[in-house]
């Protein structure tokens, strides 16, 4: 059986590529599965370059398809930060409630309309004789003054969705994928998959 490697720690992420992988006979492993650890530097100055640094770093030493992402929170307020810094917005070590409380102290005072932001995510797909591939997708929001709700993780308690009327945290799991950046990601790599793999097959 073929075998792609999903570059994450996440039960919840292999899932997911679980249902979209295996009617193509592919048996798909996590970072967990592996007996090295591997960690890759993220250097890059953009989620499209983090994800393709992870996905074809770990292909290479492993010799097989690989999927990363990388994904974050863009306020337009500050400029698009925190960006990819989003994980560790308020320093070492990653603590999701402090970087919370550091974006509502940087927008304090200012009004709605102008706490626009979103959600963005970048899937990379790299293998052995294949070009880099990668898929993107975003979530469009306004930040809110205070923490709702306790579902999701990261900034999802202060980010609110029109669409939904409610903040992420407030959101069951499966109406968050259906507006998700990573969810939307998700969909138009599903979309390509059959033409990606018979040219994976080709080559």
């Amino acid at each position: 059986m073929k075998k792609i490697l999903i570059a994450t720690n996440n039960k919840g992420k292999a899932k997911d590529f679980e249902t979209l992988f295996s009617p193509y006979g592919f048996e798909v492993h996590t970072l967990n599965d592996l007996e090295q650890d591997i960690d890759v530097e993220e250097t890059g100055v953009t989620f499209e370059e983090n994800a393709i640094l992870k996905a074809e770093t770990v292909s290479k030493l492993l010799g097989i398809m690989v999927i990363a992402d990388d994904s974050g929170l863009e306020i337009d307020k500050l400029q698009g930060a925190p960006g990819v810094y989003s994980a560790r917005y308020a320093g070492e070590p990653k603590n999701d409630e402090a970087n919370i409380d550091k974006v509502l102290s940087e927008l304090q005072g200012v009004p709605e309309e102008e706490r626009t932001a979103r959600f963005r995510c970048v899937l990379a797909v790299a293998g052995p004789d294949r070009e880099t591939v990668t898929f993107s997708g975003s979530c469009d929001g306004v930040i809110l003054e205070e923490r709702r709700g306790s579902n999701g993780f990261g900034y999802d308690p202060i980010f609110y969705s029109p669409v939904k009327g409610r903040s992420m945290a407030e959101l069951s799991p499966e109406e968050k994928g259906e507006i998700s950046h990573r969810g939307a990601a998700l969909r138009q790599l599903k979309e390509q998959l059959p033409q990606m793999l018979d040219l994976g097959d080709a080559q």
